[in-house]
């Protein structure tokens, strides 16, 4: 049989009370007592009830996930360390699907919050920086944690890498090569992603005194098939670059198939770069040059600060890291 809180009660030798608040995490319970109903817990296999836990409060003890992004690696990677840090805490994850093109986002956000009782919403790019959103969820009290936001910090907790530094240590890390006509594919045009990550760039550019190329900069959508559009049309041009950075591995990998199938030498002839260190990344031949961004790390992140006793603002900043491989020689 399941076991129930009032056999966790009994076999600690505390009230029912006490153990739902340690189960709730709640302040002012003694270490000891707290250790002795976590041995209940864990001698019984007890797992408490969503529904009787949001009956005895205020919880609901389920977050929303609001993600849509081109990368099946980034999603799942997402869903993967939210759901880790759930389980911590016995806190089911509900993750919301959206279609950015729809023009109907706003609603589907307030749909939710309407039907689903939240205690809490994680934003990732680009929901992170829709201001309607924003202001919506500010209006209803709901808490927020945001991943990569571009702008309001003030708006909410939120956590997130360097984007501008990571962009500009990978097209460093090109040009130390001795490449002087680099290319770069943005990611999509309302990511604050992508202009971070363009920004960097340019600073590496500039610091090497080379002046950017309208022609070696190519409009991407973080997807494999853009990039590899936008590789075809450098390699089209008369003067094409010796290194290209993409904005993110799927767009990288297209730009290698690119390469490939023109016949290029990667990286004899093209030295090629990516963003991210998804899966993809080392699947590909040759394998990718990329910057890691713990996907997984920052959804964990993003759940801790959510599950907090009390909302916070905090800024969590986590490390990235230049991951050199054959793609640049």
């Amino acid at each position: 049989m399941r076991s129930t809180i009032k056999d966790v009660s009994e076999r600690a030798g505390v009230s029912i009370k006490t153990v739902s608040r340690v189960l709730n995490k709640e302040r002012y319970v003694g270490a000891a007592t707290r250790e002795k109903v976590e041995e209940a817990v864990r001698a019984l296999n007890f797992r408490p009830s969503l529904a009787a836990r949001s009956l005895a409060g205020r919880r609901s003890f389920q977050i929303g996930l609001i993600c849509d992004n081109p990368s099946p690696a980034y999603v799942y990677a997402m869903q993967t360390g939210i759901r880790d840090r759930c389980e911590v805490d016995g806190v089911r994850m509900i993750a919301q699907p959206y279609d950015r093109n729809s023009g109907r986002l706003l609603e589907e956000v307030e749909a939710l919050v309407a039907t689903s009782h939240l205690d809490g919403l994680i934003l990732t790019p680009p929901v992170s920086d829709h201001d309607e959103v924003l202001d919506f969820l500010k209006e209803r009290g709901v808490r927020v944690v945001r991943v990569s936001p571009g702008h309001r910090p003030e708006a909410s907790a939120a956590v997130f890498i360097d984007n501008r530094a990571a962009a500009y240590e990978v097209t460093r890390h090109l040009l130390s090569r001795g490449h002087r006509r680099v290319g770069h594919i943005l990611g999509q045009r309302d990511f604050a992603t992508s202009a971070q990550r363009y920004e960097g760039y340019l600073a590496a550019l500039g610091e090497a005194g080379i002046d950017p190329d309208p022609a070696l900069i190519e409009q991407g959508d973080y997807d494999f098939a853009s990039g590899a559009r936008a590789a075809e049309a450098m390699l089209s041009l008369g003067s094409p670059p010796s290194a290209i950075f993409a904005a993110s591995d799927d767009m990288a990998a297209g730009a290698l198939a690119a390469a490939h199938r023109r016949g290029v030498r990667v990286p004899a002839e093209l030295a090629i770069a990516g963003f991210g260190d998804d899966p993809l990344a080392s699947y590909v031949w040759p394998p990718l040059t990329t910057t890691r961004q713990p996907v997984r790390d920052l959804a964990w992140n993003a759940a801790d600060l959510l599950l907090l006793p009390e909302e916070t603002f905090e800024q969590r900043e986590l490390p990235h890291a230049l991951m050199v491989r054959d793609s640049t020689g």
